[in-house]
């Protein structure tokens, strides 16, 4: 099966400031931003693009709650059920002694659930190889990437638009 690539359209700004006015703009036209390069986190950039909430925070709730249940539930079939021994006069199913073993199946399944699915959702693995979208973005360059593949899209319309936020570059680029 071969991979189709998607054409991107890029806007390169050196300040911060005109890639947010650049961003509010293409998104008051309609046009479909794909992704946004900065080379540090720019403050205010996810309400100028429209980016909703990360849902990786339930995410990490669902996976912890599996692990809470799964500690709790197999600590008391054991304790209970499996294998009851009677130590010290202790209950078969006491809470206080299965507290440890389950804040920390809690805590390294939360962990482990949102870094797998991080890297799942993200399509990141061991050895994929970088590309760079343009040389600079990780040193001094703001970069806008839109979505070129769609019947409406007009770049000189484009290159307009973002001449009046400072745009220093435009290209195309295969994703």
């Amino acid at each position: 099966m071969k991979k189709t690539r998607k054409p991107l359209f890029l806007g390169v700004f050196e300040e911060e400031e005109d890639l947010l006015e650049a961003t509010v703009a293409t998104k008051q036209a309609g046009l479909s931003i794909v992704d946004i390069y900065t080379p540090y986190a720019v403050h205010g950039l996810e309400e100028a693009a429209g980016i909703r909430r990360s849902r990786l925070t339930w995410v990490c709730f669902g996976f912890a709650f599996l692990g809470f249940t799964l500690a709790l539930g197999l600590q008391f079939w054991i304790g209970s059920i499996d294998w009851p021994v009677n130590v010290g006069g202790r209950p078969f199913n006491s809470l206080p002694a299965y507290l440890p073993v389950t804040f920390e199946l809690t805590v390294l399944l939360g962990g482990l659930g949102v870094v797998f699915t991080m890297l799942a959702r993200t399509r990141l693995f061991p050895g994929k190889r970088a590309r760079i979208i343009y040389p600079g973005v990780t040193d001094n360059r703001f970069v806008l990437a839109l979505d070129a593949d769609r019947a409406d899209f007009d770049p000189e319309a484009t290159r307009r638009l973002w001449e009046e936020s400072n745009v220093i570059d435009t290209e195309f680029f295969d994703l």
